[in-house]
C-alpha cells in the first residue's frame, strides 16, 4: 500500500465487475441449459436443478469474497460489499438500519427483476438471483443472517431485506 493521497485500502469488492452485468452474462448462458433441461426433464426438475446449482455458486462466491476481505468478515465488510448489487442502477434501495447486528433496507426497484423478465426467464427469476439472497451470506459469513418477506422478483411492491449479526457458537452453523 502506497502512501499517496487518494489510495485507499484494498477491498473485497476490487476488480469486481457489477452483479447486474453479471447476472446478464450468466442469464444467455443459462437460458438454453434451462430450455433443453426442460424439454428433458419437465419444468419442475429443470428448476430444481437450477436452484440447486445456483445455492451452491452462492455459498461458493459468499467464500470468495471471505477469502479476500482484508482484516476478516463482519456484517460491516458485507455492507460494503452492497456497491457492486447496486452497481449500475440494478438496485433503487433504502437504507433503514447499517449498524454492526443489523443491516435492514428496503428494495423499491429491482433491474434484475427487469432484465429477467425482458430475456424470458421472469419465471426462473427468483432462482437466478433471489435465492442467492439467503446463501451467499452462508458462504460469506456463517452468523449473517438474512429475513425477508418478500420480492419485487415474485410481484410484490417491493424487497425487504432485515439481516442480522448472530454470533454463531464454536463449531454451530
Amino acid at each position: 500500500m502506497s502512501d499517496k493521497p487518494g489510495d485507499r485500502p484494498a477491498s473485497a469488492t476490487d476488480g469486481e465487475i457489477g452483479i447486474l452485468a453479471r447476472r446478464r452474462i450468466e442469464a444467455g448462458v443459462i437460458a438454453p441449459i434451462y430450455q433443453e433441461l426442460c424439454a428433458r426433464l419437465g419444468e419442475d426438475m429443470a428448476q430444481a436443478i437450477i436452484d440447486a446449482a445456483i445455492r451452491k455458486a452462492a455459498v461458493e462466491a459468499g467464500q470468495a469474497f471471505a477469502a479476500k476481505t482484508p482484516g476478516g468478515t463482519s456484517l460491516r465488510t458485507f455492507q460494503e460489499l452492497q456497491s457492486l448489487w447496486t452497481q449500475d442502477d440494478a438496485l433503487i434501495i433504502a437504507v433503514d438500519t447499517a449498524t454492526d447486528e443489523h443491516f435492514n433496507y428496503t428494495v423499491h426497484r429491482c433491474r434484475y427483476a427487469e432484465m429477467y423478465r425482458e430475456m424470458g426467464l421472469g419465471h426462473i427469476g427468483h432462482l437466478l438471483s433471489c435465492n442467492r439472497d439467503y446463501m451467499f451470506p452462508q458462504g460469506y459469513d456463517p452468523n449473517i443472517e438474512l429475513e425477508r418477506t418478500q420480492t419485487l422478483m415474485e410481484g410484490a411492491p417491493c424487497c425487504d431485506f432485515k439481516y442480522r449479526y448472530v454470533k454463531k457458537q464454536d463449531g454451530q452453523q
